[in-house]
């Protein structure tokens, strides 16, 4: 008996289809991607990777692309950022799991450094620390939106919104930014994106990628569209003390009566420290009107059982202790490029940059039908590589085709360097509009 009942297992294993016909399992290997994965695309990358490029082997690579500020190694943390680190690991302290929202004394000292957000004091119950500015965007969206519902986003913007939204199957509208008035809303057309399924709209200011800065009057403007359609305010302030000379930053919750607003920000970029992936959510709800949403962040919280707890026992010495003297550096160094790149760009037939007034980048227009051996900024971006060494980002990027994008955390020598690149190949490729001067000429016989 034994033996026969070996042989029918063995008869079994032999006959995959007779075991599945049982279990009813699959029958083959079908494995096929989920729709959140198969939607979740960053654009930056689809763009850049169907770039040909060859850089040319006589010109070392300016790469003029990557938003980290630590790349070229000129621009570093702070001593008291990195012994606050130092001391948190050698405490032992903080090598196990936070609550889900983070460490008390973490979300006390964030209260504490964003208290300016505020006309009312900012509790620690109200803070959700995350693994980065990205994740607070990311819980801040999924705790107000779904699949069939839309979200109000700018044109151009970060494409980390589109990314971590259209993959969930919201919709994203795009309200537009315009060059002309230093990127502010179009807000006729904001406003009329808007409808019953619309469950926020994401403020950028400063922005990424366009630099600029908004007023207080244009962010009352934009409040009281949202009070008017009852529309809550994400608001990506990472860059909130990234703010040139001459210019102001208004945290829109400090602003607001009546919106709640979820504010992200973070350590990344003002600290120069944007691997160490820490960043935060403050909820401002005066009138308790994301009371659902909030427990619904919350959760969010427990996806990947908090943040990097040693950076979060570091954090009330890195709020607390690092110098202003180290950030009035970097603002320096980042305005004295943004006049220089500025500067040097705006005598280029063919181009026009937008001053930014803030931030870590600059905008420049293409006007593309002077290159004519160019159908667009994507291969104006790929033969700037191709013949001159230069990596701009390509303002379909952004949604915003013929422009570029370009960071402004480089040294000072490699801006010159790099405009004059720019330089040499918009001459190189430059075309006097013949149309215009035929009808020039006519005009002068007429008279």
């Amino acid at each position: 008996m034994v033996v026969t009942g070996l042989e029918n297992n063995n008869n079994s294993n032999a006959n995959p289809s007779a075991v599945n016909s049982n279990n009813k399992g699959r029958t083959s290997w079908n494995i096929k991607t989920p729709t959140l994965a198969k939607n979740t695309i960053n654009r930056i990358r689809i763009i850049v990777e169907s770039l040909k490029i060859s850089p040319n082997p006589a010109k070392p690579m300016i790469p003029l692309t990557i938003g980290d500020p630590t790349t070229f190694g000129n621009l570093k943390a702070a001593d008291e950022t990195m012994k606050a680190v130092l001391h948190a690991i050698e405490s032992g302290k903080f090598n196990g799991y936070a609550h889900t929202q983070g460490h008390e004394s973490a979300r006390k000292a964030v209260a504490k450094y964003c208290a300016h957000q505020s006309s009312e004091e900012i509790k620690p119950e109200n803070i959700c620390l995350t693994s980065g500015c990205s994740s607070a965007l990311e819980y801040s969206i999924l705790a107000l939106a779904e699949k069939g519902q839309n979200i109000l986003i700018p044109r151009p913007g970060f494409c980390l919104y589109q990314t971590l939204t259209e993959g969930m199957g919201i919709e994203v509208r795009y309200y537009d930014l315009l060059p002309e008035k230093q990127w502010e809303a179009d807000l006729k057309q904001m406003e009329s994106l808007i409808d019953e399924n619309t469950a926020a709209l994401i403020i950028n200011n400063p922005s990424n990628p366009c630099g600029s800065v908004f007023s207080r009057e244009h962010l009352e403007d934009i409040l009281a569209i949202c009070e008017k359609y009852y529309v809550p305010i994400i608001a990506d302030e990472v860059y909130e003390h990234f703010v040139f000379p001459g210019a102001k930053h208004y945290a829109v919750s400090a602003l607001s009566k009546n919106v709640p607003v979820f504010s992200c920000g973070g350590l990344t970029k003002r600290f120069l420290v944007p691997g160490w992936r820490t960043g935060w959510v403050i909820i401002h709800d005066r009138e308790n009107r994301l009371a659902e949403a909030t427990r619904g962040l919350k959760n969010m919280c427990g996806r990947i059982l908090g943040s990097n707890t040693l950076v979060q026992g570091a954090l009330p010495a890195i709020l607390e202790n690092t110098p202003q003297s180290f950030f009035d550096s970097v603002i320096d160094i980042l305005s004295e490029n943004a006049n220089l790149a500025w500067s040097m760009l705006k005598k280029i037939r063919g181009l026009n940059p937008v001053m930014p007034t803030g931030a870590m980048y600059m905008m420049v227009g293409i006007n593309i039908e002077q290159f004519p051996e160019f159908a667009d900024d994507t291969q104006f971006v790929q033969e700037l590589v191709n013949q001159q060494s230069v990596f701009c980002l390509p303002g379909s990027c952004f949604e915003l085709p013929n422009f570029v994008r370009l960071v402004l955390t480089i040294p000072k020598a490699m801006i010159e360097e790099a405009c004059s690149r720019i330089a040499e190949f918009c001459e190189a490729h430059y075309k006097v509009d013949n149309s215009i001067i035929e009808t020039n000429l006519l005009d002068e016989i007429s008279y």
